[in-house]
């Protein structure tokens, strides 16, 4: 596996503002699902190029921020990885139902990313 960025999401102190800027800025076609903890707008930016997402900021004071995720094999073993080198775990592996596994960490720098295991690739080991 080459680990390649396949995802990025904004997350947004607000939402609807932002759907309609990116939607007339790149006629983005988008549309809205609800996910666990929250609404959620999926991003599809046609054939070419790595599609997304939108939500609303869930830090309170937190800007708005695109966030991208990278594709691992063993989500466990990458997110301890991480933290073994000297990042930060923003948020431990979290499963989205029938889609996957993500998780969130910070680099030594300071710079966000998440990882991200979708379940068609393997059943999730414990």
């Amino acid at each position: 596996m080459t680990n390649p960025f396949v995802h990025v999401e904004l997350n947004t102190t607000d939402l609807s503002k932002a759907q309609s800027f990116y939607g007339k800025l790149f006629n983005w076609k988008t549309e809205e699902t609800e996910m666990p903890d929250g609404e959620y707008t999926m991003i599809d930016v046609g054939g070419e190029g790595t599609g997304g997402g939108m939500l609303k900021q869930k830090m309170p004071g937190a800007p708005s921020e695109w966030l991208p995720y990278v594709a691992v094999e063993d989500i466990e073993a990458a997110t301890e990885k991480a933290r073994k080198l000297g990042g930060q775990i923003m948020k431990d592996v979290t499963e989205v139902p029938e889609m996957g596994w993500f998780s969130i960490i910070t680099d030594p720098t300071g710079a966000h990313l998440g990882l991200w295991k979708p379940k068609a690739q393997q059943a999730r080991q414990h």
